[in-house]
């Protein structure tokens, strides 16, 4: 069994070694362990770094595409290079690579699929007090929202099995991490939760520049991502409500008219109508984006079989190369020359 070990990077020069040397060598159950360094388009020797420090596989992004984007280059080329489990941790070196061990035991077991990082909410003693507050009612919301028992649903340190890898198609530009598990609470992937540590912080997150914008980027990826993915459960809720909220005009004109003075109350009449039809079409809306998500799953289906057969296109294709370069080639006899008399 294979683990790759992948590090986003973006400008790490500083960090990325003592990253690397952390991550351990040998795990009962593994007979391969490697590390692959996306350099996200940086501009000190982050890559010179990554190449000394022993990084087996190296990854250079022309220009600087963001963490999403670079966390799904790196799985992409894991995939590739045939890697059975693997485990994102950040640059910086906020996670503890020895708690690698940690993270790939359900995956080795087969008792997961996808297993994220607990960097310990509240008893985390390298937050602030904000910031600690802050993951635990945002991973609270998550947990309602998508039904999953995460404690840290932002936490980057995380191991992905093969098939589960196979399954995640990053498409937004901000963090994987959310849209990751939306995607596969949707997919009824087993995702669980392991307690590991963290180093003191070094320097300010780069993903954003402050929290409230950190804040409106997380909750509109969210809502993105959770539409996108469960969307005749917002467009039903929306509709719903438009049409109660419609209603209520509506009575309120009755009564008037049960009394004789609807006359005066026509706007109330309007104003409901207008309501009750945009929750129609609402509704409408949302059919519309349930069965263009069923047509995605049957799309996302055929990329997932597509790609096992090409694995085994290529599986097939190695050991057809090995056997032929392992048959030995016999000499073959030279037929002897037939002499030509004259006469």
């Amino acid at each position: 069994m294979k683990l790759i070990v992948q590090i986003p990077c973006y400008n790490e020069a500083e960090n990325l070694e003592d990253v690397i040397n952390a991550i351990p060598q040998k795990i009962a159950g593994l007979d391969t362990i490697e590390v692959l360094v996306i350099d996200d388009g940086s501009t000190d020797n982050t890559r010179a770094v990554a190449a000394l420090a022993g990084s087996h596989h190296i990854i250079s992004n022309t220009s600087n595409k963001g963490l999403a984007r670079s966390f799904h280059i790196g799985i992409e080329e894991c995939l590739r290079l045939g890697a059975d489990i693997i485990v994102n941790i950040d640059g910086d070196n906020q996670y503890r690579g020895e708690d690698i061990p940690l993270l790939v035991q359900p995956l080795i077991d087969g008792e997961g699929d996808i297993i994220v990082g607990d960097r310990g909410g509240y008893a985390n003693p390298h937050f602030s007090f904000f910031k600690r507050s802050l993951q635990v009612f945002g991973s609270f919301i998550i947990r309602k929202m998508l039904g999953l028992d995460i404690k840290d649903a932002v936490s980057g340190f995380r191991a992905i099995s093969r098939n589960a890898a196979q399954q995640i198609n990053i498409v937004s530009e901000f963090s994987y991490t959310i849209e990751m598990l939306v995607q596969a609470s949707a997919k009824r992937m087993c995702i669980k939760s392991v307690p590991i540590r963290t180093n003191p912080k070094k320097r300010e997150s780069r993903l954003f520049k402050s929290i409230p914008q950190f804040l409106f980027l997380s909750v509109t990826t969210l809502l993105r991502m959770y539409t996108m993915y469960r969307p005749l459960r917002v467009f039903f809720s929306l509709g719903i409500l438009a049409m109660f909220i419609g209603m209520l005009p509506i009575i309120r004109f009755l009564h008037f008219y049960m009394q004789g003075t609807g006359d005066g109350h026509m706007q109330s009449l309007i104003l409901g109508s207008t309501l009750m039809t945009l929750g129609l079409i609402i509704l409408l809306v949302g059919l519309i984006a349930d069965l263009i998500n069923f047509n995605r799953k049957l799309t996302e289906k055929m990329l997932h079989k597509m790609e096992k057969l090409d694995e085994k296109i290529i599986k097939i294709k190695n050991e057809v190369s090995n056997n032929f370069d392992t048959v030995p080639i016999r000499a073959q006899k030279s037929k002897p020359k037939r002499k030509v008399v004259n006469d």
